[in-house]
């Protein structure tokens, strides 16, 4: 399926590694000119080299952190009006909400909340008056079911989720869409970054403990960070214009509910 979007310009947050790199990787095989963003700039530059190559599309790696103002800044110089946006920040790192002081709170609400918030502000009325927009917010499944130990994380994109709803509803009469995916347990570094503390408190292998996680899920296994690109830039191509305010679960069936 051509998604219609080829000659369009996307902006995709830390998109060095994991998800964000796949959908930055999958709006430039659609023909999209890609602004990357992460804070260490040789990975940046790494990552912004493999997508070039294997696309042939044109990438601007920008050095920032998003939920600065001077890494908005930075990302809307590259990319003044863009049509595309992808907006993904690293979640907090997972601690018993007892151990969590006001400061800490406020950081992850500033991270998952409030930064694509302000992203959206700087560039829905342009997508408005232009009559194409394109906004994904990368959350978690832990929106439809926290996980402990992930509660600010889970609280903070809940906001999020919460506060686009309406918004999303606004303008959608003129073709701009806002919509989240929510992602279970994917093939990154981020997840394999946590088995081996778990399994040092398990008495296992960090093996062992990938096996028990994939064992849990329905498809046996962990989704792949380019099955989550694909869904990406399939909600920011012309023919999903109809869908909007919408919070879809990728998952491999891992939440057990209908709705």
């Amino acid at each position: 399926m051509d998604l219609g979007i080829a000659g369009r310009t996307a902006i995709v947050c830390a998109s060095s590694k994991g998800l964000g790199r796949a959908c930055a990787t999958a709006l430039a095989a659609e023909g999209c000119t890609v602004v990357i963003n992460g804070r260490d700039g040789a990975s940046l530059e790494k990552t912004a080299a493999e997508i070039r190559d294997a696309t042939g599309a044109q990438i601007i790696p920008v050095v920032g952190d998003v939920a600065t103002r001077e890494g908005q800044a930075a990302l809307l110089a590259a990319a003044p009006n863009p049509d595309i946006l992808v907006n993904n920040n690293a979640g907090p790192p997972r601690k018993d909400f007892r151990e969590l002081d006001r400061d800490a709170m406020l950081k992850g609400v500033v991270a998952n909340m409030v930064t694509p918030i302000e992203l959206i502000q700087q560039v829905i009325d342009g997508m408005a008056e232009r009559g194409f927009g394109r906004i994904v917010n990368i959350t978690s499944a832990s929106v439809k079911a926290p996980i402990v130990g992930l509660d600010l994380s889970s609280g903070a994109r809940a906001g999020l989720t919460a506060f686009l709803a309406g918004v999303a509803r606004t303008v959608a009469h003129r073709n701009v869409t806002i919509n989240g995916i929510l992602p279970g347990m994917f093939d990154t570094d981020r997840l394999r970054g946590g088995f081996p503390a778990e399994a040092k408190l398990l008495g296992v292998t960090p093996e062992e403990v990938a096996d028990k996680r994939r064992g849990g899920n329905p498809a046996k296994r962990f989704g792949q960070p380019e099955e989550f690109g694909q869904l990406c830039a399939f909600l920011c191509s012309a023919q999903a214009g109809y869908v909007t305010g919408q919070n879809i679960l990728i998952d491999g069936g891992g939440f057990p509910g209908a709705f």
